[in-house]
């Protein structure tokens, strides 16, 4: 008989949340995560003092899994203030949410982004996400994100100077040619919470849902060679049995688990941390690039958002870019710094590099988007992550649970 009734292959956040309905339910189940350390695309580097995501992540509190799986207490949540600073031609705008926060409204109504028929589009855009539920907004018409846009009237202007750097970096797709529902669904939870990060980075997330799980559940430096049903081999020949099997990895490794005929496609970031001594913006907002010369899509003092992300007297600037293909990191370096001292002066030039990020597999593209995808992929195994549901943190949290109820059923145990 298998010493175990399941076996993850993955402590991301769709293992992790396998692994916890899982053993909320009284099954024994044991995670095999290649890497030394729990998390997968989700996790918090520790350098000089400084918290560095890998990745500027955040978490929408309006996710409805996450609010259903996470203690957002206990993540201790700081959030970035409503709407973006946007840069357009040569001055920053502040560019708000006045539904959300009334005294954006008119520096909002003053910038000059949107052209005045681009407000009466935003709010029926907004009210249009608000009244359909997120099952209705996955059943609308599947177009790209461009195309959207586009027929509900919106501006040149606005899409190229807001939406690109904005909802394109939200997306990691500058061009929108993503999905239109994704975007619908991003837009209704930007609407109905925060964009938020937890007081000790986005790390904190995987640890918590870890934190639920038997002791000795995770086993990291444990590479998957293959599964088949019932079973799961390691290098050097050892095989593990349990009652059922779940793959919870992540792009190629996915693919090849699972003898997929291709790899699903994934969009890539870089994201470049400096330390600085002076914030160059003040409140805790989003800086997104509205055009003109220079690489950083979007921009954010993390210590503005969160004072622990940085040691006292400095803070902490994370820089991201899309569209980067050449792996030099050199030289987008000194493009960033340079795009930065025209944005913010010469004190740009005193930034310390900390680190950078090359993330390859940023967010999964997932078109047409659909409901999650169904977990079952073959007798006794089982597949979920967020490019089978929504390329998110929802997504992944989500497909997590919904793998874990399809073994409950199959193995005929009762959720607990």
């Amino acid at each position: 008989m298998p010493e175990r009734d399941v076996l993850i292959a993955g402590a991301g956040l769709a293992g992790l949340a396998c692994a916890r309905r899982l053993a909320q339910s009284g099954l024994n189940c044991q995670i095999l995560e290649a890497s030394d350390s729990i998390g997968g695309r989700v996790r918090t580097d520790a350098v000089d003092g400084f918290q560095l995501d890998r990745g500027f992540q955040v978490l929408l509190t309006a996710y409805p899994e996450a609010q259903a799986v996470l203690d957002y207490g206990a993540l201790r949540l700081h959030a970035f203030a409503p709407g973006a600073l946007v840069r357009y031609h040569g001055r920053f705008y502040h560019l708000g949410d006045p539904w959300r926060d009334r005294a954006s409204l008119w520096t909002t109504l003053l910038a000059p982004v949107p052209r005045w028929g681009d407000y009466w589009r935003l709010m029926r855009l907004r009210r249009d996400a608000l009244r359909k539920s997120v099952d209705e907004i996955f059943s609308e018409p599947e177009t790209t994100v461009l195309a959207a846009l586009r027929s509900r009237g919106f501006s040149r202007r606005i899409i190229d100077h807001f939406f690109r750097p904005w909802i394109g970096g939200a997306m990691l797709d500058t061009t929108l040619s993503g999905s239109s529902r994704m975007f619908e669904f991003l837009f209704r939870m930007f609407a109905l919470g925060d964009a938020a990060v937890p007081a000790g980075g986005m790390g904190a997330i995987p640890a918590q849902l870890a934190a639920g799980l038997p002791e000795g559940a995770v086993r990291l430096g444990a590479k998957v060679e293959s599964v088949e049903e019932g079973a799961a081999r390691l290098p050097g020949g050892e095989r593990l049995t349990a009652r059922a099997v779940v793959v919870a990895a992540e792009g190629g490794e996915a693919a090849r688990l699972l003898r997929l005929e291709s790899a699903v496609p994934w969009r890539s970031v870089w994201c470049i941390y400096f330390a600085a001594r002076l914030a160059p913006v003040e409140e805790p907002l989003l800086v997104v690039s509205g055009g003109g010369r220079g690489p950083i899509t979007n921009l954010a003092v993390m210590s503005q958002v969160a004072p622990g992300y940085a040691p006292d007297g400095h803070h902490l600037i994370s820089a991201s870019v899309l569209g980067y293909d050449q792996r030099e990191p050199g030289s987008l370096v000194s493009a960033v710094r340079a795009q930065a001292r025209r944005w913010f002066g010469p004190v740009a030039e005193e930034w310390r590099l900390l680190r950078y990020y090359h993330i390859e597999h940023g967010l999964p593209v997932v078109q047409p988007l659909t409901p999650a995808a169904e977990p079952r992929v073959a007798p006794g195994i089982y597949a979920c992550g967020d490019w089978r549901a929504t390329p998110s943190i929802n997504g992944a949290l989500e497909s997590g649970r919904l793998a874990a109820e399809a073994v409950l059923q199959d193995l005929g145990v009762k959720a607990g």
